[in-house]
């Protein structure tokens, strides 16, 4: 079976062995993409292939105007998680929702997704002006659709008697076979990066982890309520509307306004392992420095791919119509 999915070129592929419609054995078959893009980034400074290095809190004091910095990070962190989550509920039920946060990635950061906005201790830009306000509209406008969504898919029966009671994973077995964030916190363990690790400003954020099948959806409205005071809108916007009419289309400022180079820092010579609560699971990067711009060694713990060991066990035994499901 498989590839189960579009863009995936074989990446997750099951040997299945059945008979009638139970399975007696599968196997997994994972290609690790991820080995590619490791060797690209051995090659290239940390600047130049960022995406993948999502905080670096021991260099956060290179930068004034690092809390600031850390709580838009924290707002486009929990937008990114939504955006994963509302991808399951089906290729229409809630795509206006992802469109308008695809439009506010567009705004702050110029691309929908994949972005490259973070930067070693903080963000590229400031957020441009009226982008909050905007931002807390989608908020108002998105809490009232969770009850909508409860009432459609979890109070559904014919969802319910499809998926309860199939893939148990036990305590014992999620720590076991090194499980993490929703996968692990629906077999009952308390186990969150964001209040584990204490990584960016989420300690200074009342928030609760449901340590059950549902996920967090609140974390960026409240890092949006609490967001300090001081420079977090780019107001040169402003400077480029009222001087542009008087500048020359061919003019230095004219071109290279509001272009700011980003920097690049030399790596120690030593290891450093940073890892975050990413919505499919544990996002880890493995780092080792040898005195220069380029890293000597950069592993990547991809998100899925530890929680997808357990697959073959779940699959024993049960219907070919539940291995989707699973």
């Amino acid at each position: 079976m498989g590839p189960q999915h579009l863009s995936m070129r074989g990446v997750l592929r099951l040997v299945v062995v059945p008979q009638g419609e139970n399975v007696i054995d599968c196997k997994l078959i994972l290609g690790y993409l991820h080995r590619g893009m490791e060797k690209f980034v051995e090659n290239r400074t940390i600047v130049e292939y960022l995406p993948y290095v999502m905080r670096w809190d021991y260099l956060a004091t290179m930068f004034t105007e690092a809390v600031t910095a850390s709580y838009i990070c924290i707002i486009m962190l929990e937008l990114s998680r939504v955006a994963s989550h509302l991808l399951w509920l089906g290729p229409f039920l809630a795509d206006i929702e992802r469109e308008m946060i695809y439009d506010l990635f567009e705004v702050a950061t110029g691309m929908r997704m994949m972005h490259n906005y973070f930067r070693i201790g903080g963000v590229a830009a400031d957020l441009l002006y009226g982008w909050v306000d905007k931002c807390l509209d989608f908020c108002q406008y998105r809490l009232p659709k969770n009850y909508e969504y409860e009432r459609l898919i979890t109070r559904n029966p014919i969802f319910l008697k499809r998926v309860k009671g199939v893939g148990f994973i036990s305590r014992q077995e999620a720590i076991n076979w090194g499980l993490s964030t929703p996968c692990l916190r629906a077999s009952r363990v308390q186990w969150d990066l964001r209040k584990i690790d204490h990584y960016e400003c989420y300690d200074k954020i009342h928030w609760q982890i449901k340590w059950q099948i549902e996920g967090d959806s609140l974390a960026r409205y409240l890092a949006l309520k609490l967001l300090p005071g001081g420079p977090y809108e780019n107001l040169e916007g402003h400077y480029i509307a009222q001087e542009k009419g008087r500048m020359k289309w061919n003019s230095f400022n004219y071109q290279f306004v509001q272009k700011k180079s980003s920097p690049t820092v030399k790596l120690p010579r030593q290891e450093h392992y940073v890892r975050v609560e990413a919505p499919k699971g544990e996002l880890g990067v493995f780092l080792i420095g040898d005195d220069s711009v380029f890293p000597w060694r950069f592993k990547i713990r991809p998100s899925g791919f530890a929680n997808l060991q357990i697959l073959p066990q779940l699959l024993k035994g049960m219907k070919l119509v539940d291995i989707m499901t699973i």
